[in-house]
Protein backbone atom coordinates (compact mmCIF):
# COMPACT_ATOMS: atom_id res chain seq x y z
CA UNK A 1 0.00 0.00 0.00
CA UNK A 2 1.43 3.26 -0.86
CA UNK A 3 1.37 6.79 0.89
CA UNK A 4 -1.64 8.27 -1.62
CA UNK A 5 -3.64 4.80 -0.51
CA UNK A 6 -2.63 5.26 3.34
CA UNK A 7 -4.20 8.91 3.21
CA UNK A 8 -7.18 8.48 0.98
CA UNK A 9 -8.61 5.83 3.12
CA UNK A 10 -7.45 7.67 6.53
CA UNK A 11 -9.44 11.00 4.82
CA UNK A 12 -12.66 8.80 3.36
CA UNK A 13 -16.40 9.98 4.35
CA UNK A 14 -17.87 6.82 5.87
CA UNK A 15 -20.87 8.09 4.32
CA UNK A 16 -19.52 8.20 1.16
CA UNK A 17 -20.47 4.42 0.59
CA UNK A 18 -24.05 4.92 2.03
CA UNK A 19 -25.22 7.34 0.01
CA UNK A 20 -27.48 6.84 -3.06
CA UNK A 21 -26.99 6.43 -6.55
CA UNK A 22 -27.63 9.47 -8.73
CA UNK A 23 -26.84 10.86 -11.81
CA UNK A 24 -26.84 14.50 -13.56
CA UNK A 25 -30.34 15.92 -14.08
CA UNK A 26 -31.31 13.99 -10.77
CA UNK A 27 -33.41 16.48 -8.15
CA UNK A 28 -31.06 15.40 -4.96
CA UNK A 29 -31.75 16.61 -1.50
CA UNK A 30 -28.27 16.97 0.09
CA UNK A 31 -27.61 17.34 4.04
CA UNK A 32 -25.19 19.51 4.90
CA UNK A 33 -23.38 19.62 8.36
CA UNK A 34 -23.53 23.43 9.05
CA UNK A 35 -21.97 24.84 12.50
CA UNK A 36 -23.48 27.74 14.26
CA UNK A 37 -21.68 28.75 17.40
CA UNK A 38 -21.15 25.62 19.66
CA UNK A 39 -24.36 23.66 17.76
CA UNK A 40 -23.81 21.52 14.66
CA UNK A 41 -27.40 20.75 12.77
CA UNK A 42 -28.40 19.06 9.38
CA UNK A 43 -29.77 21.76 6.62
CA UNK A 44 -31.22 20.53 3.46
CA UNK A 45 -30.09 21.65 0.29
CA UNK A 46 -32.62 20.39 -2.87
CA UNK A 47 -31.89 20.78 -6.24
CA UNK A 48 -30.79 19.51 -9.65
CA UNK A 49 -27.52 17.80 -9.97
CA UNK A 50 -26.40 19.74 -12.96
CA UNK A 51 -22.25 17.87 -13.16
CA UNK A 52 -20.27 15.10 -11.70
CA UNK A 53 -17.02 15.11 -11.84
CA UNK A 54 -15.18 11.64 -10.55
CA UNK A 55 -17.72 10.25 -8.55
CA UNK A 56 -16.39 7.10 -6.63
CA UNK A 57 -13.17 8.71 -6.32
CA UNK A 58 -11.43 10.53 -3.51
CA UNK A 59 -11.38 13.87 -5.18
CA UNK A 60 -14.75 13.47 -7.15
CA UNK A 61 -17.24 16.28 -6.72
CA UNK A 62 -20.96 16.82 -7.57
CA UNK A 63 -22.43 20.79 -8.67
CA UNK A 64 -26.22 21.01 -7.22
CA UNK A 65 -28.01 24.02 -8.44
CA UNK A 66 -31.55 25.42 -7.23
CA UNK A 67 -33.56 28.68 -7.55
CA UNK A 68 -33.93 30.38 -4.30
CA UNK A 69 -36.22 33.45 -4.59
CA UNK A 70 -35.63 33.77 -8.53
CA UNK A 71 -32.04 33.69 -8.11
CA UNK A 72 -29.70 30.64 -9.21
CA UNK A 73 -28.07 29.17 -6.63
CA UNK A 74 -25.09 26.42 -6.68
CA UNK A 75 -22.74 24.56 -4.27
CA UNK A 76 -19.91 22.00 -5.12
CA UNK A 77 -20.07 18.62 -2.70
CA UNK A 78 -16.84 16.78 -2.50
CA UNK A 79 -18.42 13.35 -1.85
CA UNK A 80 -16.03 12.84 0.40
CA UNK A 81 -16.55 15.84 2.69
CA UNK A 82 -17.42 15.35 6.32
CA UNK A 83 -19.94 17.92 5.94
CA UNK A 84 -22.24 15.94 3.43
CA UNK A 85 -23.99 13.98 5.41
CA UNK A 86 -26.46 12.12 3.47
CA UNK A 87 -27.66 12.56 -0.23
CA UNK A 88 -31.43 11.60 -0.88
CA UNK A 89 -33.09 11.33 -4.12
CA UNK A 90 -36.09 13.44 -4.96
CA UNK A 91 -36.69 12.47 -8.70
CA UNK A 92 -35.08 10.96 -11.49
CA UNK A 93 -34.29 12.76 -14.58
CA UNK A 94 -34.58 11.93 -18.18
CA UNK A 95 -30.94 12.89 -19.62
CA UNK A 96 -28.97 12.57 -22.31
CA UNK A 97 -26.05 14.86 -21.08
CA UNK A 98 -23.06 14.62 -18.47
CA UNK A 99 -23.28 18.09 -17.77
CA UNK A 100 -26.47 20.50 -17.29
CA UNK A 101 -24.52 23.68 -18.02
CA UNK A 102 -27.46 24.84 -19.96
CA UNK A 103 -29.89 25.56 -17.09
CA UNK A 104 -27.83 28.09 -15.91
CA UNK A 105 -29.52 30.32 -18.77
CA UNK A 106 -32.79 28.85 -18.26
CA UNK A 107 -35.46 30.43 -15.93
CA UNK A 108 -39.13 29.33 -14.91
CA UNK A 109 -40.40 26.09 -17.13
CA UNK A 110 -37.35 25.99 -18.98
CA UNK A 111 -35.45 25.35 -16.34
CA UNK A 112 -36.82 22.16 -15.96
CA UNK A 113 -35.00 18.28 -16.57
CA UNK A 114 -37.89 15.49 -17.78
CA UNK A 115 -38.72 12.92 -15.30
CA UNK A 116 -37.74 9.59 -16.07
CA UNK A 117 -40.35 7.08 -14.93
CA UNK A 118 -38.67 3.96 -16.23
CA UNK A 119 -35.89 4.02 -13.84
Amino acid sequence: MNLIDVVEKKYANPNASKFAEFKTGDTIEVGVRIKEGEKTRVQAFQGTCIAMKHPGQMNGHFRVRKISDGVGVERVFPFHSPAVESITIVSKGKSRRAKHNYLRTRTGKAARVAIDYSR
